[in-house]
């Protein structure tokens, strides 16, 4: 990671007003000299604490201990979301981090400008061909350095009701342009029922269309942070959608209210842009419909493309001040690339594998999916293509600055390309209070 950016209290940001949403506006970066001094590997049987808000972890960790004896891996619940992030971020500075955190992926550039998690990549140089070249990019942020092994991923899909688009007379959209015609002919023939929706009350989701244009939000150069939210591919995905929302021809309402599971519920909404681990979001709100939808990839800018983007999902970063960074790599490695550990990772904790092989090895689709035989085999294409990505230091900040901009465009139908504008400006300013040095 860069040198020279001026070091801050991750609390004091994370906790005051404007912290609490930049989540992590600390500036600084490990240094060579901070590499050099670090504390030695303790000799004799290592005992290593992992915080984890993944489901029965335990478990797994049980089947490392039984044949690593003199590794004990200790599973600590933290549960996750930016709450989990802060108390890493307290500990850390507190000089009692676990040795082990999973980190969000959109947050884990908070924890390398804290300095609380190890650059590993002398530790797990193997395991590199693990991943796709996007799900890598997440967890290197622009840089040779290695912030932690990818655990699981999002890749981003089309979810549609197949009933319904037989029943409108709509072709599944292989393209943005066959989207749009489509939004327009549902909602010409019975204005009740949408197409597809928008939604301003998620930053990840609009990242991840973001993403799949092509979109870079954030970048590094030597000790210099560029943003470029509004970069020409982001505007892209903003003009389309603006006007979509302009005509009224997408549905807007609030995402994972009881109104809008009432809209899948009842036939109203026929088809929501998510990530591969839709089908639980689905199962648990919307029940009566199981069996009634498929997944395809996202419509493409350009016809015969096969890009996607990614909405959600983690790495396992090892702290900076653990005294066991390589005992650590080896069991991110096992957990995270072996074949029989990252099957544990599918069965109990319920994840969708970061490990390109762990994909292809999926067969039996999820339940709420089961008229779909290829569900597994499609979600591995999909994430195959999904474009690499760099999140920032402030990402929180710049998620609260979309919901905000966004809404009031929504309310107003007003130009989605300046609210797009208004999110840069916003991230940049939150970033220079911070201390970072951000190019104009």
């Amino acid at each position: 990671m860069p040198h020279g950016l001026p070091r801050r209290s991750a609390l004091g940001l994370l906790l005051g007003a404007a912290g609490a949403a930049a989540l992590g506006g600390v500036a600084a970066c490990s240094s060579d000299d901070d590499k050099t001094t670090a504390t030695p590997e303790e000799t004799g049987p290592v005992e290593l604490v992992y915080w984890t808000w993944a489901p029965n972890m335990d478990k797994i960790a049980e089947v490392w201990n039984k044949a690593n004896p003199n590794i004990k891996v200790t599973i600590s619940n933290q549960g996750g979301g930016n709450e989990s992030a802060a108390k890493f971020l307290t500990a850390a500075k507190a000089g009692n981090a676990p040795d082990i955190m999973q980190a969000e992926y959109q947050m884990l550039p908070s924890f390398v400008a804290a300095e609380a998690v190890a650059d590993i990549k002398s530790l797990v140089s193997g395991a590199k061909s693990a991943f796709s070249d996007g799900l890598w990019g997440l967890v290197t942020l622009g840089t040779d350095a290695v912030y932690g092994l990818p655990q699981d991923s999002g890749p981003m899909g089309l979810f549609y009701r197949v009933d319904l688009l037989e029943k409108y007379g709509v072709a599944v959209p292989k393209t943005w342009d066959e989207y749009a015609a489509a939004a327009r002919k549902v909602h010409a023939a019975d204005k009740s029922v949408y197409f597809g929706g928008f939604s301003n009350k998620d930053g990840g989701w609009f990242a991840g269309l973001s993403q799949q244009a092509g979109g870079q939000w954030w970048s590094i150069a030597g000790d210099t942070w560029k943003v470029g939210i509004n970069d020409a591919a982001t505007t892209k995905v903003a003009e389309f959608w603006g006007g979509l929302v302009k005509d009224g021809v997408v549905d807007t309402q609030a995402w994972w209210s009881n109104e809008w599971n009432a809209a899948f519920t009842n036939g109203k909404l026929l088809t929501w842009c998510s990530a591969v681990w839709a089908p639980g979001v689905l199962s648990s709100n919307v029940p009566s419909t199981k069996g009634k939808w498929a997944m395809a990839p996202l419509p493409q800018w350009t016809a015969g493309e096969s890009f996607s983007g990614f909405w959600g999902g983690s790495a396992a970063s090892i702290s900076a001040s653990s005294k066991h960074k390589s005992a650590a790599a080896k069991f991110l490695t096992w957990l995270n690339t072996d074949p029989a550990a990252v099957d544990l990772l599918v069965k109990q904790a319920q994840v969708y594998p970061a490990a390109s092989a762990g994909q292809s090895s999926l067969t039996t689709p999820p339940e709420y999916f089961s008229n779909q035989a290829s569900f597994w085999k499609d979600a591995a294409a999909i994430s195959s293509g999904a474009r690499g990505f760099t999140f920032g230091p402030n990402v929180n900040a710049a998620y609260t600055a979309y919901e905000d901009s966004f809404g009031k465009a929504i309310q107003a139908k007003s130009s989605f390309t300046d609210a797009l504008t208004s999110v840069q400006q916003a991230t940049i300013a939150d970033m220079t209070k911070a201390g970072f040095k951000v190019a104009s």
